[in-house]
């Protein structure tokens, strides 16, 4: 199948021709369409304060996103909580751990980040694990950490700070796309809201990670590039592998 024509549920990079998507369009002539397919909605003070949280009984908090960084501190001065220096930061990934910087000063012992990596992350609980750990997070989010702090038995509190909510995508033409690539549940659930009446056909579908990858397995997608793989880390990897083994076959 002649590949020409790709949606990319992210975005566009603001750099285009900086990021790795922009080789995909130079070594194989595609035609790439960014589109963010989900919304952040923050919790406002008062929606927040229902879940009886306050954010001074926790000497740690774990970020896996940068919305979590954002709505964290947002919240915290919006209820006139001042934030300690003692206060300790687990990042799920580096870039994450350098956007807290935004908001805090960096210390070695102050900020911890796992290299998106979760037996990393793991490690890092154990070793702290007396501190009383909060999880700022969306209404739909992995449960990956919560899985790992249980399984330690590690004293720690989900707080639902953003909802993640479908984007309008009444505008797009589905149809006209050979590939449609996820990166979350999230994107996946928007499909079938802003297109109820899809149904995958010749159309190929590439995911990002094994939460997304279950989403659209039991939404009844097929998945053609699957993603991260022992050869293809990244998205931008697979899809190049992909199109390259489709082009061994003319």
């Amino acid at each position: 199948m002649k590949v020409k024509n790709i949606l990319i549920s992210q975005p566009e990079p603001a750099d285009i021709e900086k990021s790795p998507y922009y080789d995909l369009i130079k070594k194989f002539g595609v035609s790439l369409t960014f589109r963010k397919f989900f919304v952040i909605e923050p919790l406002t003070a008062k929606e927040f304060r229902k879940e009886r949280i306050n954010l001074l009984d926790y000497t740690a908090v774990i970020f896996n996103s940068r919305h979590a960084v954002d709505h964290y501190f947002r919240l915290a001065k919006d209820l006139r909580v001042e934030i300690p220096d003692t206060m300790k930061y687990f990042c799920v990934s580096e870039s994450t751990a350098y956007y807290l910087t935004k908001y805090v000063q960096f210390r070695k012992r102050k900020i911890f980040h796992a290299k998106e990596n979760m037996d990393v992350m793991q490690e890092l609980f154990k070793k702290h694990k007396t501190e009383k750990f909060l999880l700022p997070c969306s209404d739909t989010h992995k449960q990956d950490i919560p899985q790992i702090l249980e399984n330690l038995k590690i004293q720690y509190r989900e707080a639902c700070m953003y909802k993640t909510l479908p984007a309008d995508l009444k505008d797009i033409d589905i149809s006209k796309f050979d590939m449609l690539v996820f990166f979350s549940p999230s994107g996946i659930k928007s499909l079938s809201i802003n297109f109820p009446a899809f149904k995958q056909g010749k159309t190929l579908i590439g995911v990002y990670g094994p939460t997304t990858i279950e989403a659209a397995t039991s939404a009844g997608l097929k998945i053609a590039v699957p993603a991260p793989t022992a050869t293809a880390p990244s998205m931008t990897m697979a899809i190049e592998q992909f199109l390259t083994a489709e082009a061994k076959k003319k």
